[in-house]
């Protein structure tokens, strides 16, 4: 019998939530439409638990997320709450939430991760801001005008890989009050909104695939061709050993 081809293995870490009542505690989360529409384009999402015993330093850190990301073929980071502004030498705006310690903490690690081992990986949203502050970024606390609940038209540069997955002028979905400001070390941004909003990311001569979105393609995914293309070509990327 022919062995099937099997699904790339995506980890994804998963968001801490105050409530899920089906679970009636608290819960470990991840948005369905994100974690289906990969699905759809051929990966196994498998949601993380961040876990970091206070007083862990930075090395034992990375070191334990090298052991439990080993079996992923790829890594997804995920949307989520703002990252704490001491992170990348800021003071808190007052617009800006508390974080939470233990996902930044997490998250920061499989970044680091992810480009030392040239893991394939999608970086969302928050996701988009932890890869710039892992790599010596950092951002813009709070926008002029936020882009909450919007759909506006954004530019893609012809240079960027994804023009030829998504168009050069996609419509997507942007929910975030933050916006990478300075750029980590090797990242260059290939897509921008009108206001001049930093929308993409790449790693400047990486040898493997690694984009970062500002916005959410969870949202649209469903009915949004591109947000289906950008998905797939992630899926295509990922080598299988």
């Amino acid at each position: 019998m022919e062995r099937q081809h099997r699904r790339p293995l995506i980890a994804v870490p998963g968001r801490f939530s105050e409530s899920a009542s089906a679970l009636r505690y608290k819960a470990l989360v991840n948005a369905h439409a994100l974690i289906k529409g990969v699905y759809e384009a051929g990966g196994e999402p498998v949601t993380i638990l961040p876990v970091a015993d206070p007083g862990t330093s930075e090395s034992a850190l990375y070191e334990e997320v090298s052991q439990r990301l080993a079996f992923a073929d790829a890594v997804l980071l995920p949307g989520g709450g703002d990252i704490a502004a001491w992170r990348y030498g800021q003071e808190d705006h007052t617009e800006s939430d508390a974080g939470d310690d233990l996902q930044d903490v997490f998250d920061l690690a499989v970044a680091r991760y992810v480009v030392e081992n040239k893991v394939p990986t999608l970086a969302v949203c928050r996701g988009m801001q932890i890869l710039n502050v892992s790599l010596g970024g950092d951002l813009e606390q709070h926008l002029p005008t936020p882009h909450m609940n919007q759909i506006h038209t954004i530019t893609l540069d012809d240079a960027s890989s994804l023009t030829s997955s998504i168009a050069r002028n996609p419509q997507v979905s942007c929910y975030h009050h933050q916006a990478v400001g300075n750029l980590g070390k090797g990242l260059r941004a290939t897509a921008w909104a009108d206001d001049g909003t930093v929308e993409a990311l790449e790693l400047q001569g990486a040898q493997f695939w690694i984009h970062a979105v500002q916005w959410h393609p969870e949202d649209t995914v469903a009915s949004d061709l591109a947000q289906q293309a950008l998905l797939k070509e992630f899926i295509a990327n990922i080598p299988l050993g």
